[in-house]
């Protein structure tokens, strides 16, 4: 059976740039635009030119995209000017770009309210401007703002304003549910409604925001209806709650039944596999850490925890797996906790490229002791490095590369030279590598910054290996209520190389545990990286 081609429109460069705390540099740009041509979509919007100096810099010159065709976005002509003499839709048009996208009004609403003109010069200023559009590039879009809204309010005007922008030569008229109320089953009516009128939803796309988290959902509803175009955002950036979560969007469209024999979306299955690594690039671009439960990417998305789960799951993946987590660039994990079986243990060891016995009695001891940690506060789910110290240590596999003899953690607060009131933190660690005693002392901005100075200042000769680390995030969780409660702290570390790794510390003392995850850290890296132990 003949399949329906759907066209990927990704917006991540407009509506995503957006998003609180996000301001994308021209090169974070052009960085995003080759990863998402390299994925495989058919469309990249590359921002509004004229509205920022950002924008206006990126489409002076158009990014050399092998697959996608780079849009410019803007709006439709302002009220009481021609489309010749419009300062702002002419930006558009003089932008160095294969096509235009432009958004305008098509709820009556709207209309009255926002632009205060008639219906009647609304829809006028749509096919206007989408006909200079097309003259410009061959290809324009229209954007029907609030298009859901609008239809469900007076739905022959809604109507009127996509065929308005079809018949002045749009490729594409992209339904909004701007506002992201809509739910899916009125996605659905009201698509499956509009293809009925139109005869056809081939020139249809679907844009839908995630202020009710049915964004995907309602695209995926959308596509079935009959819309041909999609569009969203990596990782689902985008104002307020977001914007459809191509991530989430892509996999589901290829992957999942009646989809993947339906539609077409241009990828290969090569292409899917670089999904996890597109998602992640961009979280390391906008400097944040990966959501680890996102849908099919996540470090999480693959991670089975209870016994009776991995027992099944190394038997047949499928038995709670719903697709293979290699078919999107992702990895399977077996978690390690107090719910922990055998099974699970010894798939543990074996993914972090631990030898072992099967026979050995030392993993049994191995499992108890996992689990009288976790009933102590410690959680190895999260906090693998720190699993495959303790694993190491209990099998004999863990070299000794330096000993902590004492730390120490001050913390200050006086007045400085200028009269202000000031709180600084100072620790001293004192440790023994090669017979060696090394002393450092070093200052933060906390305790715990001061103590992870220190204990970085000087390894000897094991510094070259931890002069990449740094600490990235710091979480504490108070266990128990009261004054002398027990503290979990878990870290996240980096290197230069952008690897990632998280240990875990228990104690009635944060700093101490603190310390203890910063040990695990530390020590985690030298193994890792192949450091010789001390004689």
């Amino acid at each position: 059976m003949a399949k329906d081609r759907v066209y990927l429109f990704d917006t991540t460069l407009r509506d995503g740039a957006q998003t609180q705390g996000v301001d994308f540099s021209v090169e974070d740009k052009r960085l995003i635009a080759r990863a998402l041509d390299r994925l495989g979509v058919a469309y990249i919007e590359g921002g509004w030119p004229g509205a920022n100096p950002t924008d206006s810099e990126f489409f002076a010159e158009k990014p050399a995209l092998k697959r996608a065709k780079f849009v410019a976005f803007g709006m439709t002509k302002r009220p009481g000017r021609s489309a010749a003499n419009d300062p702002g839709l002419a930006a558009i048009l003089e932008a160095k770009a294969d096509a235009a996208c432009l958004v305008g009004k098509s709820w009556d609403f709207q209309v009255d309210v926002a632009l205060g003109i008639s219906k009647a010069e609304n829809v006028e200023l749509i096919a206007d401007s989408i006909a200079a559009a097309h003259k410009r590039f061959g290809e324009a879009m229209f954007d029907a703002e609030h298009f859901f809204d609008g239809y469900k309010a007076n739905p022959d005007f809604a109507t009127q304003c996509v065929k308005a922008a079809l018949e002045a030569g749009a490729r594409w008229a992209v339904l909004c549910d701007t506002n992201g109320g809509t739910m899916p089953d009125e996605v659905e009516r009201i698509v499956g409604e509009l293809v009925a009128k139109l005869g056809s939803g081939d020139r249809l796309g679907i844009h839908t925001h995630n202020d009710t988290e049915n964004a995907v959902a309602n695209s995926l509803m959308a596509v079935k209806a009959g819309v041909r175009q999609v569009q969203g955002t990596l990782n689902g950036l985008g104002e307020r709650c977001g914007n459809a979560n191509l991530i989430a969007l892509i996999p589901s469209l290829m992957l999942k039944p009646w989809f993947r024999d339906h539609v077409d979306i241009g990828m290969s299955d090569q292409d899917l596999t670089h999904l996890t690594a597109t998602s992640r690039t961009l979280d390391e671009l906008l400097n944040r850490a990966p959501n680890r439960h996102a849908a099919y990417v996540g470090a999480s998305a693959f991670a089975h925890k209870g016994g009776l789960h991995v027992s099944a799951v190394m038997k047949d993946p499928r038995t709670y797996e719903h697709v293979p987590p290699e078919s999107v660039g992702n990895t399977r994990k077996i978690l390690i906790s107090d719910q922990a079986g055998r099974s699970n243990l010894l798939v543990r060891l074996t993914e972090a490229g631990i030898k072992y016995d099967p026979n050995d009695s030392r993993l049994n001891l191995l499992l108890e002791d996992v689990k009288q940690r976790e009933a102590e506060g410690y959680s190895y789910d999260g906090a693998e490095a720190s699993f495959e110290v303790l694993a190491r240590r209990a099998l004999g596999q863990m070299p000794e590369f330096f000993r902590i003899r004492s730390f120490r953690v001050m913390v200050e607060r006086r007045f400085n030279a200028r009269g202000e009131l000031v709180t600084v933190s100072e620790a001293t660690v004192k440790l023994n590598v090669d017979g060696e005693t090394l002393f450092s002392v070093a200052e933060g901005n906390g305790p715990v910054n001061a103590l992870d100075h220190a204990l970085r200042k000087d390894l000897g000769r094991y510094q070259a290996y931890i002069d990449d680390l740094r600490l990235v995030d710091f979480k504490v969780r108070i266990l128990n209520g009261g004054t002398e409660a027990t503290t979990r702290v878990m870290i996240e570390s980096a290197d230069g190389q952008g690897n990632r790794w998280f240990t875990v510390g228990v104690s009635p003392n944060i700093i101490d545990a603190a310390f203890v995850a910063l040990m695990d850290s530390i020590q985690w890296k030298l193994l890792r990286d192949g450091a010789q132990p001390s004689k």
